[in-house]
Order: structure tokens, then sequence, then C-alpha cells
């Protein structure tokens, strides 16, 4: 109450100093053009009385000049007139007898100085203009007309201006306060108590009320800032019970803070840095407002809770049109933006190198050499040179970050980059270096239709250790090893020796952030039809689909199959939906922008086929959807389905499976995906064989509770068994261990 009486006299007397303002000036402006005005009408009547009558002087007389001031009152408004022949002789009405007195001085100064004279002065009880004017004659002494007019009314006028504006002011200041109480009461306090209930119900864990109230824009720091305490404090109190129930069942749960401590132990003080070419944060400009994404990605996933527990250094490529107005004039920012735990360095790619390096060599070359999904590589000369280049402006970058280190912690990432770790070895030979291969390692033969296929091998065996997904793909590295370079496999420990140099090959499942907290965590679920029905869709029955719109994830197989579903099992036509999620990726490629004309055309045709009143057989969402959007279609879905023709990992499917909380719900998985070897409570197809793909989806929809139950469950537990925070402290032991 307080704070609103303050906050209104404040508006009270801010208003009333500008009327004060407005009206002095008001006022003042008035003034002067009023006694502008009334000097020139009285000069112009002093003009008029004798300039054109030569004997005005010798008319006026003691016993005429009465009758003469009456009618100059009367014809011009005057309160008198005085005529001065010389000092002791001064001719006046009765009505400027008394005022004379005052004039004396005045008209002596007028005839010295030649010249006319005004003044305004206070005689008779009311203000007064008195107008002195000399006249010249040949041979004679000087005469002097003197003229009285009524001054009075222009202070009435000023007086009025000021008493209108302050009535004006009182009721502005009323309207002003009373705008400004409903505001502060209903607009500004009612949106802070949301915000305060919103807050407390973080952290009390209410997860009913979790999701933010609506708020006034300038709201949105303090909004952001106790969003953040509320979370921390959220997460501090979900570590402490997650804590205590590790040790109460003795589990060897992977956490953040336990990563942290073992990063501590395994890094010794020594600098962190990962390379890759997406970043994990992207500016962007959304209108006049610079706006901070996190892109969809596995890699970021994976690699953000080293960065954090390590505080190391990110370097990539910045690909956001706003990222160089954040960044310092080194390309360098601390991230998270809301909370700093570590630095990301960016570099900066030309039109030309974007066009060789990523989309040529990178996405056109490599990837479709290592998936083996009937797409064929192109290989182009200028490719290769762009893909060394940018590898070595890389290598540059990291060599400069870490010229002061002997022994810096090196994490290279993906395909990208196959070319780095011998660039970085060759300048600092004791860094640790190791390279994740996100992506599938095809056999020997298949690998062997690049041209620069030793290039890349003698790059990447520059790594002290090389990680895969499955052992499966460390096979096929191995095996493309020994058949194209003079080297030693050493099969009983999976390793390389060549020219000295022993390097490491192993499998490293990657996994997502889950752990007990995750485990136990229970977020509301709609029902199907709920989500289905904002998109004008009445359904029972909802499969998901999460995927980039790539020709590796078997988009057209999966329609296919649900197709072929719809025609087996008629009774669920009308009743079952599919939702496929797909994010367009790399679309100025044309086998890309192919592919998402195609996956189009197929849910259209398939639609068009089963054309049913406010229902279809698949929900295509096709955009960018982030992780807040698609968590209620995965934990409401009766299944999800994924397809992939070849695979890495998948994470999709972790993150399914990590959604479902109430242990229902089944998972369709292509065998080709990594996670297949892990998820063994999936229900596991070949996306190739539309038929059985077909059963399956029927298997997902029918299958009993307790079957669901059961599969989830193993599910999940081999999912918090083997988080991220796990593969992490695998990858960083077997890299610290590496002499």
């Amino acid at each position: 109450m307080r704070f609103t009486l303050a906050f209104i006299l404040l508006i009270i007397f801010a208003v009333g100093l500008v009327a004060v303002g407005f009206t002095f000036f008001q006022s003042s402006t008035e003034k002067t053009k009023l006694q502008g005005e009334l000097e020139i009408k009285t000069a112009q009547v002093a003009g008029e009385i004798f300039r054109h009558d030569s004997s005005f002087f010798e008319k006026i007389t003691r016993k005429n000049i009465e009758q003469l001031a009456d009618s100059l009152n009367n014809r011009y408004n005057l309160r008198g007139c005085a005529v001065y022949y010389y000092y002791d002789s001064i001719l006046s009405s009765n009505s400027a007898s008394r005022l004379v007195e005052y004039s004396r001085g005045d008209i002596a100064r007028s005839i010295t100085a030649d010249t006319t004279f005004g003044k305004y002065f206070k005689g008779e009880g009311e203000k007064l203009y008195q107008y002195i004017e000399p006249v010249k004659r040949v041979n004679k002494s000087m005469y002097a007309v003197v003229l009285y007019t009524y001054a009075g009314y222009i202070d009435k006028a000023v007086a009025t201006i000021w008493f209108r504006n302050f009535i004006r002011w009182f009721i502005q200041a009323f309207l002003v306060s009373l705008v400004a109480l409903i505001l502060i009461r209903w607009g500004i306090f009612s949106q802070i108590n949301k915000i305060v209930d919103w807050a407390k119900a973080m952290r009390t864990g209410n997860v009913g009320q979790i999701k933010p109230q609506p708020h006034l824009k300038f709201l949105d720091p303090l909004h952001k800032e106790i969003e953040n305490i509320a979370k921390a404090m959220n997460e501090a109190k979900a570590t402490a019970k997650e804590e205590a129930q590790l040790r109460t069942s003795a589990e060897a749960i992977w956490t953040p803070e336990r990563l942290k401590a073992e990063i501590e132990i395994l890094l010794q003080k020594k600098k962190m840095i990962v390379v890759s070419n997406r970043e994990p944060y992207m500016h962007i400009h959304d209108g006049k407002e610079i706006k901070c994404i996190v892109p969809a990605s596995g890699l970021i996933t994976a690699m953000e809770p080293i960065l954090k527990a390590s505080s190391g250094l990110w370097i990539a490529s910045g690909t956001g049109d706003a990222d160089k107005e954040t960044a310092d004039k080194h390309g360098k920012l601390e991230v998270p933006p809301e909370e700093p735990k570590y630095t990301l360095k960016r570099l900066w790619l030309t039109k030309e190198e974007e066009k060789h390096f990523y989309y040529g060599f990178s996405n056109e070359g490599l990837w479709p050499l290592c998936h083996i999904a009937h797409t064929r590589p192109t290989f182009r000369n200028d490719d290769w040179k762009f893909y060394k280049k940018v590898n070595e402006n890389f290598a540059r970058a990291v060599l400069d970050e870490t010229k002061d280190e002997e022994q810096p912690f090196i994490l290279i990432q993906d395909f990208h980059f196959a070319l780095l770790p011998e660039l970085i070895k060759r300048e600092k030979p004791k860094a640790k270096v190791a390279i994740f291969w996100h992506i599938p390692w095809p056999n020997p033969e298949s690998f062997g239709i690049c041209p620069w296929q030793r290039e890349i091998l003698e790059g990447m065996l520059g790594a002290d250790l090389i990680g895969f997904h499955t052992q499966y793909h460390c096979n096929h590295f191995l095996e493309t090893v020994n058949s194209a370079l003079e080297s030693r496999v050493l099969w009983e420990n999976f390793s390389i020796k060549m020219g000295g140099r022993t390097t490491y090959v192993k499998p490293f499942p990657i996994s997502i952030a889950f752990t007990l907290k995750d485990y136990d965590f229970n977020s509301p679920k709609l029902k199907p039809s709920q989500l289905l029905n904002e998109h004008g869709i009445g359904a029972q029955f909802m499969g998901i689909g999460v995927d980039r719109i790539d020709y590796t994830k078997g988009i057209i197989e999966k329609f296919l199959s649900i197709e072929r579903f719809l025609e087996k099992n008629p009774s669920y036509i009308g009743k079952f939906t599919f939702v496929q999620i797909g994010a367009p990726s790399r679309t100025l490629l044309k086998r890309y922008s192919d592919m998402v004309t195609a996956v189009e055309n197929e849910a259209n045709r398939i639609n068009l086929r089963f054309k049913s009143k406010n229902w279809k057989a698949i929900l295509l969402l096709k955009r960018h959807h982030s992780h807040e959007e698609i968590a209620p279609f995965y934990s409401s879905a009766d299944f999800c389905m994924i397809t992939s023709l070849h695979d890495g990992m998948n994470l999709v499917a972790k993150e399914f499976v990590a959604s479902r909380n109430q242990t229902d719900g089944s998972l369709i998985l292509s065998r080709f995906a990594g996670a297949s070897q892990e998820l063994q409570g999936a229900i596991i197809i070949n996306p190739y064989d539309i038929e059985k793909s077909a059963d399956a989806i029927k298997l997902a929809l029918e299958m009993t509770t307790e079957e669901q139950n059961q599969r989830m469950m193993q599910m999940r537990l081999v999912v918090v068994r083997h988080n991220i925070y796990s593969w992490a402290a695998t990858l960083l032991r077997t890299m610290a261990t590496i002499n």
C-alpha cells in the first residue's frame, strides 16, 4: 500500500511539474503578446493625435484640455492624457492629474534622450501603462505628449490561464493516478502474484502448476531469474533425494554431480576442448530481438554434460544470423546464457566452405558412404580440398587455444573432422585426442569407394581413441584399416599400431540425460484424443514418430507399413492416427528436398485413400519441434515407431522410453538402429519388411498392459543405468588411461 501511495504521489508531482512548466511558458507568452499589442496600439494613438496636426500643441489650453481628454478617452479607451510644454508647465485632464507625478522623471529622460518611453506602473489602485513621446519644434523647446492606458486586464488574463491550467492539472493528475492505481493493482501486482505462485509451485514441486503463467513482457528478466532459481532449488532437492536412493539401493547410477567429481579427478586441471560442426547454442534474429535457441541434436545432448562439468571450451561453426553480434572479437561467449558454465568459440565458414565442406564432402560424400541406404555418394575434388581446408582451420583454432597446455583433452565429434586428430597430434603429440563417430561405419568394400579413404583413415588414426556406438561398427573400422593401410590390427584389445603410435577403437553406446530423479518423475499424461483434437482429428489410438526428414530414416517405409496395417485391420480406420514429426534437414541438397516432397506426397496419398471426416491416417507435422513440444506426444502415444534403414544409435528410442513414467506403451524399433542392441524390450523389426512391420503395429496396439509394463520397465532400467553421464565417464576414463 505504501508503495502504491508513493508511486501515485510521484505521478502527481511529475504531472504537476509538467503542468507548472507548461503554464509558466503559456502565461509568459500570452503576457508578452498582450503587452506588445497594448504598446503598439498606444504608440499608434499618439501618432494619430498630433502627427497629422502641426498646430495641435498651440490649440491646447487649460480650458479645452478636459474636453480633448474626454474625446480621446472615449475614442481610444484611454485613462487620461497630459501635454508637457516645459518643466513647470504640464497640462493634464482631471483623470490624469494625479498620474502626472509618477511621470515627471520619465518625461525629462524621454526629452533628454529624444526617444519614446513606455512604462508599466501601479497608480490609483490599478495597473497602468504610460507612453511618452517627445515632439521637436523648430527654434522652440521640445514638447511631449503623455498617454495613460489601462493594463490591468493583462494580469487578469494571466491569472485566468493559471487557474484554468490548475483545474486541468487536477483532473489530469486524478485520471493518471486512477489509471496508475488500476495498472499497479490489477496489471503489475496481479502479474507478480502469479509469478510468486508459480515460483512457489516450482519450489514445492507442485507439478500441476509448473507451467509458467502469462506475464507482462517487461517482467521477463524477473520471471526468467525466478524460474532459474526455482529450477535450481528443485534440481538440488531431486539430486539430494536421488543420492539418498542410490545409497539405499547401492545402485551405481551416474549423475551430473558424480560425473563432475570424476572429471576433476581425470583431468587434473587439464583443459577440456570439444570440437564439432554443430554449435550448442545459436543466436538468431526474431523481429527486432535476438533469440537464443538450442539446435535439436544428440551430439549436443552428449557433449554438454562434459563441458559443464569441466568448465571447458567448445569450438564449433557459427551458423546463426546473429551469432557474430553476440560473441566477442575472438568469437567467444559464455554459455548457457542463463547460467554460464563453459565457453563457446565460434568459427565462421565462408559460403564456399559451407557449400563444399558441409553440403559437399560431408553430406553428399561421407554421409551416404557410411549409411547403407541405397543413395550413391558423390565425391568431388573441390569438395575434398575445402574439407581439408576447414579441418586445418579448426586445427589451428584448437592449437591456438592450447598453446600454453601440454596435455589437453581434445574430444572431436563426428565425420566432419576426420582429418583433425592427425593435424593436432602432429603439432601437439602429448595431447589426449579422441574422436567419436556418431554415424555407422560401413564394411571395407563400401568404404573403399571413397577416393581419399587412406587420407581419412590416417587422419582418424592420429587419435588415441576412436569411439563408435556399437562393437559392430568398431569391427568394420578395424577391418577397413586392415585392408587399406599397412598397419597392425590387434583384435585382442581392439587397437591399431601404425607408425609408432597406438590407437584404440572402442564402442561407447551414446545415451540421454536420464537419472533416478527423472525415472521417478510423474509428468501429466494427456489422452491421444486431446492432442489430436487440436489438429481437427478424432481418434482413439495414436502412434508417434520423430525424425529428421532424411533418406536414412525410413519414413516412406514407415508410411507403407501404416497403410498395410489399415488394409489388414480395417476396424482401426477412423480410430488410429500416426503422428510423424518431421524436421526438414539439409534442404539445399536436391536429394533431401526431393525426400521432403516424397514424404509429403506419400502421406497425402495414404490420407486420400482412407479419407474420412475429421480423421487422418497420418498427421505430418513438418517443422522443427522443441523437446517441450514433443514431450506430450511421447508420453501420450500408444507406441513409438523407429524405422531407420541404417543408423548410429537413434536417441529418439531412448527419449521415448524415458518419457514413459507409467511404464506403459510400446517401442517398435528397427534392427538397423544401434539402440536395438540395448533395448531388448522393443518390438524389433526389419523396416524393409512392410508386412511384418504392419503386424508389429497391431501387436503394439493390442499388447496386454502386463507385457507393456514388463518390457518398458526393463528398457527404462537399461537407459537409467547407461545414461549420458555413464557414457561420458566411460569415454573420459578410457582417454585418461591411454599413455
